[in-house]
């Protein structure tokens, strides 16, 4: 009987085993592929996921852009558009004229209130008192009581007097006081004033030596906050200090007068009085101050004598006025003799405004003891 050919032993083993590695790789393979897949799936998803949180964040910003945009267009619509009033040409003009003889610490209190010069501004139009004309200003206070916002009030009043002439109308200043014995008349720069060209609003751009000025006011260069460097005699100098005018045309009724002011210093109260030669007589006047208790018995010699030297200073300064004057009126040209006789004086209160007092009811003429009184008011 024929025998076949013999297998080698354990080969169908061998293929078998490498047969099962095989389909585990492959089933390996596969199971990597899917897991692969899924990965990627996973990413994809999330990657459209954050496109989406994406394009919403981007819409939300655009919508609140709009809405921004909005807001602003409407607060925008809304707004109602700021009107300001041009400056007039000459608004500034009563506050750069210095207030001669204002105490310093009522400067503040003059500028507190909303003051309206409108009438010395309208006075340089056309067909106005002061239009084309050379004008000389300052300045000073007047405390009055008068109605504001329903009650009544002592308030510094500013005014300010225009003085029509060619020429400054003094270069002096007079200081006197009722606590001042002896009145004195120094040149204004000793107390640091002089008269300064005033430039309007609309030209102060344009360089001040090319323009001619027919304004000119008094300007004092005395710093206030300098003030406590200075003695206490020298700060009291500047608030006695009276805006001086001499006009040797008319025989000037002040330095004519026949009366002297008498400040005896006594202790524990010094007398004060006035006393007219002309009228009181010397031991008369005195025994009515003794029976009055203005002065003891014992000083009765004594303060006639006070009074008698007073009265001998008053006739001498008379003297020297009328000898002055008529000097004066010798040297004086006939250009000057006819500006003297043409001199104008205007004296302007602030107007009526509903945010500054009434000072309506107290207007006078009367500018000080060397002015006199004005030729018209405002």
């Amino acid at each position: 009987m024929a025998r076949g050919r013999k297998r080698k032993p354990g080969k169908p083993k061998e293929e078998e085993e490498k047969g099962d590695v095989e389909q585990k790789q492959e089933e390996a393979a596969e199971a990597e592929e899917v897991k692969g897949g899924e990965e990627k799936a996973e990413e994809k998803e999330d990657e459209e996921k954050v496109e989406e949180k994406e394009e919403e964040r981007g819409e939300e910003r655009k919508e609140k852009g709009r809405k921004r945009g909005k807001r602003a267009r409407i607060a925008k619509r809304e707004e109602e558009p700021e009107y300001f009033p041009d400056q007039r040409n000459l608004e500034d003009l009563w506050k750069e004229v210095f207030p001669v003889g204002t105490e310093w610490h009522q400067l503040d209190s003059v500028y507190q209130y909303n003051w309206n010069f409108s009438n010395l501004e309208d006075a340089f139009e056309e067909e106005g008192e002061l239009h084309g004309k050379r004008v000389y200003l300052f300045s000073s206070t007047e405390p009055q009581m008068v109605p504001f916002k329903g009650q009544q009030e002592i308030i510094c009043i500013p005014i300010v007097v225009a003085v029509v002439s060619p020429f400054p109308p003094s270069d002096k200043i007079g200081i006197n006081s009722v606590q001042r014995e002896t009145e004195e008349i120094i040149p204004m720069k000793r107390m640091k004033m002089d008269w300064v060209p005033y430039i309007p609003l609309e030209n102060r751009a344009r360089q001040v030596e090319r323009l001619k000025s027919e304004i000119f006011i008094l300007r004092c260069t005395q710093r206030k906050s300098a003030l406590r460097h200075l003695k206490e005699e020298r700060v009291k100098k500047f608030e006695y200090c009276l805006p001086y005018f001499y006009n040797p045309l008319k025989e000037d009724e002040l330095e004519q007068s026949t009366i002297v002011q008498i400040l005896y210093p006594i202790d524990p109260k010094p007398v004060f009085c006035e006393f007219d030669w002309e009228f009181d007589e010397v031991e008369e006047f005195t025994d009515k101050l003794i029976e009055e208790e203005g002065l003891s018995a014992d000083q009765k010699d004594e303060f006639m004598n006070f009074v008698k030297d007073k009265v001998r200073e008053g006739k001498k300064a008379n003297r020297e006025a009328r000898e002055a004057r008529k000097k004066a009126l010798a040297e004086m040209s006939e250009e000057t003799k006819v500006a003297y006789e043409n001199i104008m004086f205007y004296k302007f209160y602030p107007v009526t405004t509903p945010d500054s007092p009434d000072v309506s009811s107290v207007k006078e003429s009367y500018i000080n003891r060397y002015y006199g009184k004005a030729h018209k008011v405002f």
